[in-house]
This record gives structure tokens, C-alpha cells and sequence, in this order.
């Protein structure tokens, strides 16, 4: 394994499944915890703390119940992580998606939804935006209530296959992004979150796959962009562009705005890596990853697909629409290859770093945002778990921890070679003063035991400010 900036190649290793689980710490059984409709996120808010907030992380894996659907969503009070021990904190709540979710989507869909992937809030944290990558489901919850209020379906990709790997709120409020991999589309919904408007938009789908670029060449192409299944629609904060991260490598700036949507910008695969999904916004540029590549599609018929390493690009947020393939150029600012995979990445340290979650290697890369370079790396494997798989990753407004959803020992997204962990549950990180360094301070570990085996699966964790 080696690590450099700017990127050098990431060549393609042997799959190694990691097997195995220890102890966890901080884990409590189902029987202990108070089950909740309702939340009581705007009686804190009346408190008056500015940097009130709580963390809701969903575990991927299907309710016991349910037969192949559901999923279930857990919430944190942030004043208990906070506190001296982090990872004996239960959930507040406990939300079984296979019941009034499911049920809403079986009345609007005819259809139950099924693997809960990606969880967003709207800028104002009124609602929760969240994609079902196994059925394309795309459900709004209302925050306070915790109640579903709308469900949409994406359309049919191959084989008859509905996607939603992610779903994007727009920062203005005014329309959701899906990234729908297997119909290798973007699709939207019009929102208006304060009248609690929801509007599926097909006039303003967008085919991946077909058509021409601004610059005249095929949106999808076995040169350029091998295969352009959608991974992550990341937004800029003035609502105007939206970086779409493409499985096979290169990558797709779109005004989302537009009806239909439009493509500004075109990357091929030799300029930014395939199977990225982690972006954020600071210091004025779009930072945006590459990720490791799934093993079921490696071989001689994808060979432009690394099965590890990944990439750290830093975009400008304007200079779009000039017609010219590969412009306004990206610069790499990090690069890491042999056995290695990112997904997550936060603003640290009030936008001073970024950290990226080595999901695969187990720790943090951190990279000054100034000056572009990689300045230290944060273990996380240790007493608290032996193979933390950290994957999404968000942070405390007060910028003093950063919560991750740790993945299990059965990723049912996602590859093993990558995915797999000892300690499904939530990470706790204290942050250093300054934001350059940190420590995992506590693991509160779920458990969803079937014939004798632990399936449970965090994948999506995002934290809700309770203004």
C-alpha cells in the first residue's frame, strides 16, 4: 500500500473478507430500549442551546419481523454523547421502518421498501430524506413526529430493478436528487419543505446512459465513462450545481435546477476515479472521493475498475458550462492505493480539515483544507473494536465529536472485501481542539440476531440540529 498526493494508479488486489467479531462495547439489547412514534426535538429547541442536536443512524439490515423489508432507525439524544462515556448511551428512540414507513409506501407504491441506505435532512432539519438502495424507495419523515409523510418509487432500471442508492435535498429546499444506479438515472422530486409540498418531477429526469455531453461525446461510453450508474448527487451549498459521482470512473456536474436536468460538465474515468461518495463543501471548493470498486464487477469485461484505493479531488464551485471535456480541471489532493476504500468525509475543526473514512484500513485521513495536503491519520481499531469498518460520517454542531456508522460482519451493501466490520453500531470520536487529531471514545453497538447470526448493518448516520 502506498499513499501520495497528487493520485498515482490504484491497481486491482485479491479479495480479502474479513471475518470475525469481538466484544462489543456499549452493546444493549433491543428489551431496553423506549420505543417512540413521536420525538421531542422542539421542546429542546425551547431551551435555547444553540448546539442542541441528536444523531439518527438507521441499521440497513430487515426488521425481524418484516420478511425482507424494512429496516430500523435509531435516535441519540446529542446532550448524552456529549457526556463522559459516549458509548454506554442507548438510543432514545427506536423507529421500526416496517410499520408506518412500509405502510405509507405500500398505499402510495404498492410496494415495501427495502434496504434504508442513505439518510439526509433539509437545511432547516424540519424533514429527513431517506433512499432504500434495494427497492427505490425515497421517503420524507417528518423530523418532529418521526412520522413518514410522502413516498416516492424511482423508475425501472435493467431487469426490471428499482434503485435509490441516494437522495440529495437540495440546501434551498426546493428539489431532491436521485442517484438511481440501476436505471443509470437522475431523478427529481420538487419540494417545498414549509408547506410540506412533495412532487415527483419526470420531466426533469435525466439519462446517464444515453445522449451527448456538452461537448459532443456520448454520456456514457467504454473509454470515457464506462458505466454510468449514479453513486452520490453531492449539492453545492447555493443550490446551483450538483457533482454526480459515477460507478465505472469519470464524473457528471449537473444543474439539477433545470427540466429536464442538465449536464454542465463532463470528467472522464482518467481524471476522477469510479465509486466515489463522499463530498463536502469548504473553503470554497467541492471536495469529492473515489472509492473502492465492487467485486462482482471486476474482471476482464470492467477492467477500469480498482478494487481498492481512492482518490480526494478538490472542484471549484464555478467556472461550469464551457462546453470542454475535463474543465474547470480538479486538483487530486490525496491518493491512497493497495487495500483501502472511502466513502464519508466531514469538515473538521470549523472547516479547517476534512477527515475521510478508510472504511477498509479502519481510521481517518485528515487533509488541511488551505493548503490542500494530507497532514496526519487518526486510527481508529483498538479496545473500543478490532475492525471499526468506519463508513458515513457526520459531526456535532458544536464541532467537538464526529459520530460514524460502523458496519458489521455481514455488509449487505457494499462488497465484503471493504465493508465488513467487527462492531455494527455508532461511533463516537472526540475531536481534538483545532480539529487536526482525535480519538474513538465509545462504540454503542446494535445487534439483530438471525438463525444465530448478527446481520445488523449501520450504513447512514446523520446528525439533526435542533434550532
Amino acid at each position: 500500500m502506498s499513499i501520495t498526493s497528487p493520485a498515482s494508479s490504484s491497481p486491482a488486489a485479491a479479495w480479502k473478507r474479513r471475518g470475525g467479531r469481538s466484544a462489543l462495547a456499549g452493546l444493549w439489547p433491543l428489551a431496553a430500549l423506549v420505543v417512540s412514534a413521536c420525538g421531542d426535538g422542539a421542546e429542546r429547541d425551547e431551551a435555547g442551546d444553540p448546539d442542541a442536536y441528536e444523531v439518527w443512524i438507521v441499521d440497513q439490515s430487515d426488521s425481524d419481523h418484516a420478511g425482507g423489508h424494512g429496516g430500523t432507525l435509531y435516535i441519540f439524544d446529542g446532550a448524552e454523547l456529549s457526556g463522559d462515556d459516549p458509548g454506554s448511551v442507548i438510543p432514545s428512540e427506536r423507529i421500526d421502518l416496517a410499520q408506518a414507513t412500509s405502510a405509507l409506501c405500500r398505499q402510495e407504491t404498492d410496494s415495501n421498501p427495502v434496504r434504508p441506505h442513505m439518510l439526509l435532512f433539509n437545511t432547516e432539519g424540519t424533514h429527513a430524506v431517506l433512499s432504500f438502495v434495494g427497492s427505490g424507495h425515497v421517503v420524507i419523515l417528518a423530523a418532529d413526529s418521526r412520522e413518514p409523510v410522502a413516498c416516492f418509487r424511482t423508475a425501472p432500471g435493467a431487469g426490471g430493478a428499482q434503485q435509490a442508492h441516494a437522495a440529495f435535498p437540495a440546501p434551498d429546499g426546493s428539489y431532491i436528487v436521485i442517484a438511481n444506479q440501476n436505471g443509470k438515472l437522475l431523478e427529481r422530486i420538487d419540494t417545498d419543505f414549509a408547506s410540506g409540498a412533495f412532487s415527483y418531477n419526470a420531466a426533469a429526469t435525466l439519462d446517464l446512459a444515453n445522449g451527448l455531453t456538452p461537448s459532443g461525446r456520448p454520456a456514457e461510453d467504454p473509454k470515457l465513462r464506462p458505466d454510468n450508474a449514479p453513486i452520490c448527487p453531492v449539492i453545492d451549498r447555493g443550490s446551483r450545481y450538483t457533482w454526480v459521482t459515477l460507478r465505472g470512473g469519470g464524473l457528471l456536474v449537473v444543474d439539477a435546477r433545470d427540466t429536464p436536468m442538465r449536464i454542465v460538465a463532463e470528467y472522464d474515468r482518467e481524471t476522477v476515479a469510479g465509486n466515489g461518495c463522499g463530498g463536502v463543501e469548504v473553503g470554497g471548493s467541492m471536495f469529492i472521493n473515489s472509492g473502492g470498486a465492487p467485486v462482482n464487477l471486476q474482471g476482464a469485461e470492467h477492467p477500469f475498475l480498482h478494487l481498492h484505493g481512492f482518490d480526494v479531488y478538490r472542484f471549484p464551485l464555478s467556472g461550469y458550462d464551457t462546453g470542454v471535456a475535463n474543465l474547470p480541471g480538479p486538483q487530486v489532493v490525496f491518493s491512497v492505493d493497495g487495500e483501502a476504500d472511502s466513502h464519508g468525509m466531514v469538515a473538521v475543526g470549523g472547516g479547517d480539515y476534512i477527515w475521510v473514512a478508510d472504511r477498509h484500513r479502519n481510521l481517518f485521513e485528515v487533509i488541511e483544507v488551505a493548503s490542500g495536503n494530507h497532514v496526519g491519520t487518526i486510527p481508529l481499531s483498538g479496545p473500543l473494536s478490532d475492525d471499526p469498518a468506519p463508513d458515513l460520517v457526520d459531526i456535532s454542531p458544536s464541532g467537538d465529536r464526529v459520530f460514524v456508522a460502523l458496519r458489521g460482519a455481514v455488509p449487505l451493501t457494499g462488497d465484503p472485501h471493504n465493508a465488513t466490520g467487527s462492531t455494527p453500531g455508532l461511533g463516537i470520536v472526540r475531536v481534538d481542539p483545532g480539529g487536526s487529531n482525535g480519538e474513538l471514545i465509545g462504540v454503542s453497538g446494535f445487534s439483530n440476531v438471525r438463525d444465530f447470526e448478527d446481520v445488523a448493518d449501520p450504513h447512514a448516520v446523520r446528525v439533526r440540529h435542533l434550532r
